[in-house]
């Protein structure tokens, strides 16, 4: 299946129309595509300022994200968040953390940014917050497990973005090969089988899925 899954024409289009892409997040994806051998993980522009929007209609005073990576899409959900927001964001890789703390600290939003290294399994209960908005763009395959801790902490009426969800296309795939493929459509599935949440699927970059915890009252 072709990586491709925006044409490429549509996607340039996209990008000439909308906001200009922040020069701070600019260098952080020039310095990802010329230094990081997974440079194709970093969020971009299109999919940075969707979630900047998301996080600026949602204003949400608690922010987790699991997965930091180069620190982009922390950056990008961080500009949504009132004066006293805080967002947590948590990587296994400590060079990726480093960089992605390099970034914050010369951002509006640095004081306000918690970052975490290790495993987010073990980091996550020890955070003991409830959470306004969730980014998930971790490993794939255990992107089950990561919603199963996280929707008990999200508030209802919260909201969760998970990423890659269309995983390079190879979920299109008939049968679905590849362990993290595989991962990702179980989960896909997973989600639409939630009686806890509703949700739509994106066709933003390598795929969104966009969660919303149902309230008490729905």
């Amino acid at each position: 299946m072709h990586s491709d899954l925006v044409l490429p024409l549509a996607q340039a289009y996209a990008e000439a129309h909308s906001t200009p892409e922040d020069p701070l997040l600019s260098a952080i994806a020039a310095h990802t595509r010329e230094h990081h051998a997974h440079a194709h993980m970093v969020s971009g522009h299109l999919q940075g300022l969707f979630l900047t929007m998301v996080s600026r209609m949602l204003r949400p005073r608690r922010i987790l994200e699991v997965g930091t990576f180069t620190g982009y899409s922390a950056l990008c959900l961080a500009a949504g968040m009132p004066e006293d927001g805080i967002l947590h964001t948590i990587e296994c890789r400590p060079e990726d953390l480093a960089l992605a703390r390099s970034y914050f600290d010369q951002s509006p939003y640095g004081s306000r940014i918690r970052s975490h290294g290790g495993d987010a399994m073990e980091v996550i209960p020890g955070l003991q917050e409830c959470w306004d908005l969730v980014f998930l763009d971790a490993d794939k395959v255990n992107y089950i497990r990561y919603h199963e801790m996280v929707l008990p902490l999200l508030r209802p009426g919260g909201w969760m973005i998970a990423d890659n969800v269309l995983f390079h296309g190879q979920v299109l795939e008939d049968p679905v090969k590849g362990r993290n493929a595989k991962a990702i459509d179980a989960y896909n599935r997973h989600v639409r089988d939630d009686a806890r949440v509703e949700q739509v699927m994106l066709t933003i970059r390598d795929g969104l899925m966009l969660i919303r915890k149902k309230s008490e009252l729905a």
